[in-house]
């Protein structure tokens, strides 16, 4: 083989090993952008996965902040709305005991009426010896019924006839220029035994009072219906 064979064959086989060199290379190049595609793939899906994750996480918040804001509102309505209700039936417990200021007006009327008090209370306590105590205004009308009393309630107990003293301590007196957010008393009496453990509480407000609690379902019904619930 002389000099130009070998020549030729040197550069065929250069060019086989520079082919296939570049193939390699083509190869590796095509694997590199392969796995460059496919990791730039995964970290954009990562990143679109946490800002899916950061838009529900936030998107949540929102949402709870939404929930805290309609329920602190709708308390606060209920809220209004039964301060509401409370002035409305508290106005209509004030008017009522402005109109029992006028009860000790027709003098026949509550001088019926106290004696009817009395006796009630003296059955309540069912004691041989009580201590009445009065507004100092209605003291006069109460020691003109006092024999009366004692013997209805005598009759009725079918006991003796008790021991009754008027108190010098009196009860609050009316209230004036209808001003009645002080301390007053619209009228009626007070008994109580004579060691003073057992009191009966007979005036007319402590009657609205019991009366007004009672009723208060009703009141609150009538006025509100459903509205309660």
């Amino acid at each position: 083989m002389n000099d130009a064979d070998v020549s030729k064959q040197i550069q065929q086989m250069v060019r086989f090993i520079r082919q296939e060199a570049e193939e390699k290379a083509n190869e590796i190049s095509v694997s590199a952008e392969e796995e460059f595609n496919i990791e730039k793939l995964q970290l954009v899906e990562a990143e679109k996965r946490k800002i899916r994750q950061e838009y529900e996480r936030k998107e949540k918040q929102v949402e709870i902040r939404r929930k805290i804001e309609y329920s602190m509102q709708l308390n606060a309505s209920r809220i209004k709305v039964l301060q509401a209700q409370d002035d409305l039936v508290n106005s209509m417990k004030e008017a009522a005991s402005k109109e029992l200021l006028r009860v000790s007006n027709d003098s026949k009327a509550y001088k019926k009426l106290l004696k009817g008090l009395m006796v009630q209370s003296l059955l309540r306590l069912k004691e041989p010896s009580v201590l009445l105590r009065c507004r100092e205004v209605d003291r006069k009308l109460v020691e003109s019924v006092l024999n009366e009393a004692k013997q209805e309630y005598a009759d009725k107990a079918n006991v003796h006839a008790p021991k009754i003293t008027v108190d010098n301590v009196y009860l609050p007196p009316p209230p004036t220029d209808n001003e009645i957010h002080g301390t007053f008393c619209s009228g009626g009496v007070v008994l109580a035994s004579q060691d003073g453990k057992i009191v009966c509480e007979n005036t007319l407000d402590a009657r609205l009072d019991v009366a007004f609690r009672q009723k208060l379902p009703e009141i609150r019904k009538r006025l509100f219906g459903k509205m309660e619930a």
